[in-house]
């Protein structure tokens, strides 16, 4: 023991030593693009293995890559070019002298090229989730576009297209045209063309050729079967994030040509604010200066790498810390789950164990069969060592051994640590690691596990898990089903459709419901596990009525679990099972149920589950995330669910929103989200998201990204030339009478700073990022969903509504922009939509003036706002909503309602005055009448 604690100080020098001597391999697996010397390296671009193989795609992409390097070049001001690009060949493609594969794979690619059923026509795209600045998913494309010269007529050539969507991802830049508004009316009461910059020109085209702009316009709406076809030739450089298609364009929109009026998403996210202003402003180029003189940078490099054959090593603690809270057992029962279901066919599985050194339980045994499966799972551990030291690395140097016997190399295998060890010797491993080429998935059991385990896996790219120390979870299971072989292909992927863990008390019963769909059904299996001796009483009824019980479950009494393959493909509909505890002490019992699609012709719904971070520190939240689609298609209106699990303290549940607010950034894209802040303890949480979809809902919404535009014709020469009109591909009606249930972890993440005992109210109402304002008349109408009192829960206390006519002022000084009156707004529970109505009297009513000293006939608003909780934490300023009131020179100016009540009751007391001294001037004049009738009678008398 002295000589380990001396050694301490050694090792962790040599490890600090070792890191700064490894820093450059450090940040580029840490992240996967780097810029470095204005040049990017690391790119990656998957080519999914059902695409078939074609001998022009890859000389296609290349020459793609080296045409938009050149034009970013020009367009960045010599900033930015691509150096080292990466495309990733499948498996199911011919060998053809290609470099093997380390950690790279098609889940982590910046660029997939597909042929899926659904995907949307050929429009090129990218994910995007996160907001404005934010970097994206990934860029896609499909193989015919990359094939098809045809297309470049409508999208411009492949490099433009290609720095139009790389800006997408990279800088989280969005697209300054709007397919679903491409008109809008101006600040002078003008139809104008949704576009950026607004110097871009061409003319109005109706259905039977080019005619006048009043001729498309009928009551101020555009009318039916008008086009805007834009001219050929154009003297405009921007913008590239509008029609990269146009030879003029050359650059990106800024300020001074930006179009603040377009009724587009780059305005929307990023309140206003030009493209170039949001690309400048980021890492990149925080980082990065013009280079000088006037040469170009060198052409881009690629490394073609193959895909081999799957390549897996359990690397599974099993000291004697592995004896505490059934680790060992939950270990046993979800590395048999993985060697029987989750693992494909024909991958080459191998077992080692390790305590304070390593040990090869089994060598790499090619799964072709259920016994090969059978063969490894009666190599797992079957008790603990009565050793305590734990050493990581001799388990991960035996993993290496095992892999390496294949091709002698460890490229492209991947190995999954499980261990609950405090080893804080992973340093001395750390360059055999790094030089393997291998991925590491690691999963930490209970909160004695070292922590940096997970440097391992983030260094490596791979999944990080973890495993509370409570009986009834499920979470060692989850961890085990998400690691699949990444390939891309979702058709041999295993998927969770049920994992339930609860604790029965005595002689009560488990009992739920699970929904096979009709993607669904190949190698269907259903696990049940349980704590003691004896299994409990199983039914399971499947959507017939037929019953499977007990005795058609296939026991490991040693593991403690139950399964029942169901042979052929599963019948779709409800599967009802029940677990009857009949010992007489409560237990743990849990079940898993996973499945196969059922057909290549049509993709199953998938669940990917994921965090914004790997760490957060206390009082930042962090945001969880769930894809869930079909194909490329998003599915609306699930019911999302996310289970958190803390080191200690009971799990917190979460419901997730694709509603476009709060953490949300995008509606419907199929991407749910939410934000999580109920941080109980320090250290790791676990993350489950349950996904369940109705059948009576309308399930699948249109391809969610920002997309290339398509230009449908320009004006040569006076001539109008039209392009192919754009393939759409149709969703062809879906069986809607099941509908579907999904499970996916996403992993874990680390939560530091939390304080101990109670603290104070620190979480102010998230940010509103859906302000929208409308005209009404001379009014104003605001709408926007409505935030929590803490970010995105509960119910905030008051708003606040700031105005101005100049757009700086309300970006850099909100505080001195001008307070609407709120007095009568009281918020909503969040999530709710508000709406509220002002009239901006002071604009209508005060002096307008343009820069020359014009009359100003457009009164042009910009309204943000921000919520307040009881506690008086302000949420971040809205996004920028703006409006225009028009008022007509050769009109009066329209007063407010105000100014017009008081005009009334001024009108009404002059007019009352006017008749009070009318009636006083009759009746004067009736006296004075009088008087002289009795003098004139009386002098008649004498």
């Amino acid at each position: 023991m002295m000589h380990r604690d001396n050694a301490g100080p050694v090792c962790s020098l040599k490890f600090v030593t070792l890191l700064v001597a490894l820093s450059p391999v450090l940040l580029l697996l840490g992240a996967r693009v780097q810029l470095q010397d204005n040049g990017y390296d690391g790119i990656l671009i998957a080519i999914n293995p059902q695409v078939p193989e074609n001998q022009n795609l890859i000389p296609n992409i290349k020459e793609m890559i080296t045409e938009a390097s050149f034009y970013l070049f020009n367009a960045t001001k010599r900033r930015v070019f691509f150096r080292n690009i990466q495309i990733l060949i499948p498996a199911t493609w011919e060998a053809n002298n290609y470099s093997k594969v380390e950690q790279e794979s098609y889940e982590k690619a910046d660029v997939i090229v597909t042929d899926w059923n659904g995907a949307p026509g050929d429009d090129p795209y990218t994910l995007q989730y996160r907001g404005c600045g934010k970097e994206g998913k990934y860029i896609h494309f499909t193989s015919n576009f990359l094939l098809n010269d045809d297309l470049t007529a409508g999208y411009g050539s492949r490099g433009r297209v290609f720095v139009h969507e790389w800006a997408h991802l990279r800088w989280g830049v969005f697209d300054e045209y709007n397919n679903d508004q491409p008109f809008y009316l101006n600040g002078q009461n003008q139809i104008k063309v949704t576009r950026c910059s607004s110097d871009i020109t061409g003319i109005f085209v109706c259905e039977k050729g080019p005619c006048p702009q009043e001729n498309c316009i009928i009551s101020k709406l555009f009318k039916e079967g008008c086009v805007f076809i834009y001219n050929s030739t154009q003297n405009a450089t921007a913008s590239i994030m509008f029609m990269q298609s146009l030879s003029s364009v050359v650059e990106f929109c800024n300020a001074s040509t930006h179009n603040q009026e377009a009724p587009n998403l780059q305005n929307q996210m990023c309140s206003l604010r030009s493209a170039w202003d949001v690309i400048a402003d980021s890492t990149d180029f925080n980082r990065s200066f013009p280079l000088k003189g006037s040469e170009l940078p060198p052409p881009p490099t690629f490394t073609l790498l193959h895909a081999s054959d799957k390549v897996v090593c359990l690397v599974l603690d099993v000291s004697s810390k592995m004896a505490e809270a059934d680790r060992l057992l939950r270990l046993q029962q979800a590395a048999e789950f993985y060697l029987m279901q989750v693992v494909e066919i024909h991958s080459f599985v191998g077992i080692v164990s390790f305590d304070g050194k390593g040990e090869i339980r089994a060598q790499l045994q090619q799964i072709n069969s259920d016994d090969d499966r059978k063969l490894l799972v009666s190599r797992l551990p079957t008790t603990v060592s009565a050793e305590a030291e734990t050493s990581i690395c001799s388990g991960l140097k035996k993993g290496f051994e095992v892999v390496e016997k294949l091709n002698g190399k460890a490229y492209g295998s991947v190995i999954i640590l499980v261990t609950s060890g405090g080893d804080e010797h992973i340093g001395n491993c750390l360059l055999t690691v790094f030089s393997s080429g291998s991925t590491v998935h690691s999963i930490a059991l209970g909160s004695s596990a070292v922590g940096k385990l997970e440097e391992l896996s983030h260094l490596t790219g791979g999944f990080k898990f973890y495993v509370p120390d409570k009986s009834n979870s499920n979470s060692m299971i989850d961890a085990f089903s998400r690691i699949s072989s990444g390939t891309g292909d979702i058709f041999q992927q295993s998927m969770q459709l049920e994992s339930m863990g609860e604790n029965v008390r005595p002689y009560h019963q488990l009992k739920n419901t699970v929904t096979m769909d009709n993607s669904m059904g190949n190698d269907t299996i259903f696990l049940v596990m349980w704590q003691t001796s004896g299994p409990p009483e199983i039914v399971l009824l499947d959507p017939t009525g037929r019953k499977y019980s007990t005795i058609n479950f296939i026991t490991n009494r040693t593991f403690r679990t139950a399964r029942l393959l169901i042979p052929g493909t599963a019948k779709p509909g409800h599967w009802t099972y029940t677990l009857n505890n009949t010992h007489h002490s409560p237990q743990a019992l849990k079940v898993t149920v996973a499945s196969r699609a059922s057909s290549s012709a049509v993709p199953p719904a998938t669940v990917e589950a994921f965090v914004e971070r790997d760490s957060t520190y206390f009082p930042h939240p962090m945001i969880i995330y769930a894809s869930v689609k079909k194909g490329f298609y998003p599915i609306l209106n699930a019911t999302v669910t996310a289970t958190i699990e803390p080191e200690i303290g009971d799990p917190v549940m979460l419901k997730l929103s694709d509603d476009g607010a709060g953490a949300d950034i995008i509606k419907n894209d199929g991407i749910y989200s939410r934000y999580f802040f109920s941080f109980a303890v320090n250290g790791r949480y676990s993350l489950k998201v349950h996904v369940n979809h109705s059948p009576s809902i309308n399930t699948i919404a249109s391809i969610p990204g920002s997309h290339a535009m398509y230009v449908p014709g320009y004006i040569a020469n006076g001539n109008i030339q039209m392009n192919v009109p754009r393939k759409l591909v149709h969703r062809s009606e879906e069986e809607k009478k099941w509908g579907f249930s999904r499970v996916s972890s996403g992993g874990s993440f680390s939560v530091m700073g939390v304080p101990t005992g109670p603290h104070p109210d620190v979480f102010p109402p998230c940010k509103i990022i859906d302000l929208k304002a409308v005209k009404m008349e001379e009014e104003v109408t605001l709408s926007w969903t409505a935030p929590g009192e803490d970010f995105d829960q509960g119910q905030a206390t008051s708003y606040e509504i700031r105005m101005s006519n100049i757009l700086q002022h309300i970006q850099d000084d909100f505080n001195n922009a001008i307070l609407v009156n709120t007095s009568e707004l009281k918020p909503q529970q969040a999530g709710t939509r508000e709406i509220f109505t002002f009239l901006p009297k002071l604009f209508i009513n005060g002096p307008g003036h343009q820069p020359d000293g014009e009359t100003q006939e457009n009164h042009r608003i910009y309204v943000a706002m921000r919520a307040m909780d009881r506690n008086s934490l302000k949420s971040a300023v809205s996004n920028i909503a703006q409006i225009s009131l028009f008022i007509s020179p050769n009109s009066a100016p329209v007063l407010g309602r105000d100014s017009l009540i008081l005009k009334g009751v001024l009108i009404a007391i002059i007019l009352i005055g006017i008749i009070c001294l009318i009636i006083v001037a009759m009746h004067y004049t009736l006296n004075r009448k009088k008087r002289a009738d009795k003098k004139e009678n009386g002098t008649k008398l004498l």
